[in-house]
């Protein structure tokens, strides 16, 4: 079940398009509705939260709603082409807010357009993920598309942290709303024709389980695949701890720093090194087990997060030392982010040993979520943190003492803690080894040859 060059690129570009619409909202969504709508960022923290309760629900349910889909274009396709149109329709919506609004209509206007944002996300975003153990099969052949997929979302990532804050000044001079309405509707544009190639040229190969499980069945099996629920927890507290700090690098360097685009070199250096980081995986995986490249990737990130600690604490602005910690941090975090993914789709053929049901998309709909809940968690630590430090982005980069030194305690050191409590549960929890994953593999084999 070999994937071609041609299936390999369109799911790659797929993700690229897919994951600069997702880098704008993760790493840029909190500045607009703040800096530039004019919203509190308690008020836009919890917001995130209350998307992310309704997800809850609303996530797992798509996750089933794909799996029973049978159509001519498979049940993953039809999916991912409704939730891009949706999703590229209302993310131009949601950072087109009316200028002329009472403050209460900004908020309901705001809150409506990011929840139907992420609704919209998890129509497209669950069949995306969930395609990965449908059109391979556990081994080199899932390690490669997974780390293609990932390097390709790393580089819409990368576009997203590099280009967001030059071209909305490009697009918009002084104007940023304008800059940014302008700037979305042409990356939406994008998002569109990239999973339109996705679409047209990656199709499903494998035959699911033709046991018609209920819905019920479903949730009792996601609920009872404790390994899947291992690698979400972990993705949750790792993501969580990378997005507080990109959400608030676009502060420091505005604020702090005092050059907003120095912000597009660092993030720009920083995709780059997570990029390449994603590429190297099959190198490592010469040498190491998947788990010991994990505690490794991330013990990179923490030593990155040290250094950057220490320059912004003792006021050094220079652009190649904080560039150089950016390397660092996301070298460990892109070598992280290819492995959680590769984990989660063990866990689909773990889930089908252990319960009879092969259930992709239920079981990456946990993915779709978790990142999310991940996205939300730091934007609600990051929006009342702002609060709580009293930071005024009316003072420019003229910012008290105590804000300047809480922005770092709130980028650094938080991460950090994430960080370490996040490596500690999984080599602790997570026990599918290599020799386990190729015993199932077998086992299942031979339920199938005897079906």
């Amino acid at each position: 079940m070999n994937l071609s060059f041609r299936e390999k690129a369109s799911y790659g570009v797929g993700a690229v398009g897919k994951d600069w619409i997702y880098g704008i909202v993760s790493g840029f969504i909190l500045i607009y509705f703040n800096t530039v709508v004019g919203v509190s960022g308690t008020f836009t923290g919890i917001l995130f939260l209350c998307a992310r309760i309704f997800d809850a629900v609303n996530d797992p349910l798509m996750g089933i709603i794909v799996e029973k889909t049978q159509t001519k274009m498979g049940k993953f396709r039809p999916w991912l082409l409704i939730g891009t149109i949706l999703n590229a329709v209302v993310m131009v919506a949601m950072f087109s807010v009316p200028s002329g609004l009472t403050d209460t209509q900004v908020k309901v206007y705001i809150s409506v357009a990011y929840l139907l944002w992420g609704m919209t996300y998890t129509i497209m975003d669950i069949p995306y993920w969930s395609m990965i153990p449908a059109i391979t099969e556990s081994g080199k052949d899932r390690e490669n598309i997974s780390v293609i997929a990932r390097s390709c979302a790393g580089v819409g990532a990368a576009l997203a942290a590099a280009l967001t804050t030059v071209l909305v000044g490009a697009l918009g001079g002084s104007d940023k709303r304008v800059g940014y309405s302008r700037y979305v509707l042409i990356v939406a544009i994008f998002f569109i024709v990239a999973i339109l190639i996705t679409v047209a040229n990656v199709k499903e190969k494998k035959t699911e389980s033709k046991k018609s499980a209920s819905i019920k069945e479903m949730l009792m099996a996601l609920v009872s695949n404790d390994q899947a629920l291992v690698v979400v927890v972990g993705i949750i507290i790792f993501n969580a701890s990378l997005y507080l700090t990109q959400s608030l690098a676009t502060y420091f360097f505005e604020f702090e720093v005092g050059n907003a685009n120095l912000y597009s070199v660092f993030a720009t250096v920083g995709g780059g090194a997570q990029i390449l980081s994603m590429m190297t995986l099959p190198l490592f995986r010469k040498k190491f087990d998947c788990k010991k490249i994990l505690f490794i990737a991330i013990s990179t990130t923490i030593f990155g997060y040290v250094g950057f600690f220490v320059l912004s604490s003792l006021g050094i602005y220079n652009l190649v030392a904080l560039c150089i910690m950016a390397v660092i941090i996301f070298i460990g975090f892109g070598l992280a982010t290819v492995l959680t993914t590769i984990f989660l789709a063990d866990t689909v053929d773990y889930g089908e040993w252990k319960n009879g049901q092969r259930n992709e998309s239920v079981t990456f709909s946990l993915q779709t979520f978790v990142v999310k809940l991940a996205s939300a968690i730091s934007g609600f630590l990051a929006g009342v943190g702002l609060d709580i430090i009293k930071f005024n982005k009316d003072l420019g980069t003229s910012q008290t003492a105590g804000t300047i030194t809480g922005l770092h305690i709130l980028m650094t050191v938080i991460p950090m803690i994430g960080l370490v409590a996040s490596i500690i549960f999984f080599m602790r929890k997570y026990r599918l080894t290599e020799d386990y994953l190729k015993k199932i593999t077998t086992e299942l084999k031979e339920r199938n040859t005897k079906e």
